[in-house]
């Protein structure tokens, strides 16, 4: 039986760390949402009962139902054997997954942030000046702690030879940033270089390479997390 992922149909947003990962290992699952549609996806969440995902993405698999990007990762991977195979590693391997998860939260605050629902044209002025913060600051903070764990291993993952929900999700964040601040991001190239070995090897990954040559690969928008503002990307 395959498993089941809930996410927006039309956004990559989170659920496209699942995806990617899920890609790479080969694990056969249904996209449930874009079969069907987003009022699905409300329906199905709210029908839930007992301790129920707050918001999507959320994995199925059978009578089991996980939210939070990170602890999908490491339900699969240790379901799947996809892990290390030391507790300690797969616990750091999970640091690290959480890692991004902040980071991605504070991607999505360069655009919105004071509130998520509120239109961007609302918050402009505040999204400038959290931008400005987050290229000079925070961002270059985030790549040196991701390049420098990319080290401990000789890359180009961060088990070495061996790739984890760590790589594909870190592709997943140099592929967005790419996209959302394509000014900073090439001002600063050669900064991160086991960032950048990361970037150019997860493609190679035969699951990868197929899914981002299909239709199931969903591009960038102005809708998700990474958004490019050329007002954001000033350098």
């Amino acid at each position: 039986m395959s498993y089941q992922l809930w996410y927006w149909p039309s956004i990559p947003g989170r659920g496209e760390f699942v995806r990617l990962f899920m890609e790479a290992s080969g694990l056969e699952y249904r996209d449930i949402a874009r079969e069907q549609d987003a009022d699905a996806l409300v329906e199905d969440m709210h029908a839930r009962t007992g301790f129920r995902p707050f918001a999507p993405p959320y994995l199925v698999d059978e009578d089991v139902t996980i939210g939070q990007t990170a602890l999908i990762l490491l339900y699969l991977s240790d379901k799947e054997g996809l892990g290390s195979g030391d507790l300690a590693t797969d616990l750091q391997l999970l640091q690290l997954q959480l890692d991004i998860t902040d980071l991605v939260k504070e991607v999505h605050d360069t655009h919105h942030p004071i509130a998520s629902g509120r239109y961007y044209a609302d918050q402009m002025d505040a999204a400038y000046e959290r931008a400005e913060n987050f290229r000079e600051d925070r961002l270059p903070k985030f790549l040196i702690h991701f390049d420098n764990a990319l080290a401990t291993n000789g890359g180009p993952f961060m088990l070495g030879e061996q790739f984890t929900h760590v790589d594909t999700s870190l592709f997943q964040v140099m592929e967005g940033l790419d996209y959302a601040f394509p000014n900073y991001m090439r001002t600063m190239q050669g900064s991160w270089p086991n960032l950048e070995a990361l970037q150019a090897s997860v493609p190679d990954i035969e699951g990868v390479a197929a899914y981002l040559a299909s239709e199931r690969r969903m591009e960038f928008n102005q809708d998700g997390i990474f958004r490019h503002y050329e007002e954001l990307d000033e350098q």
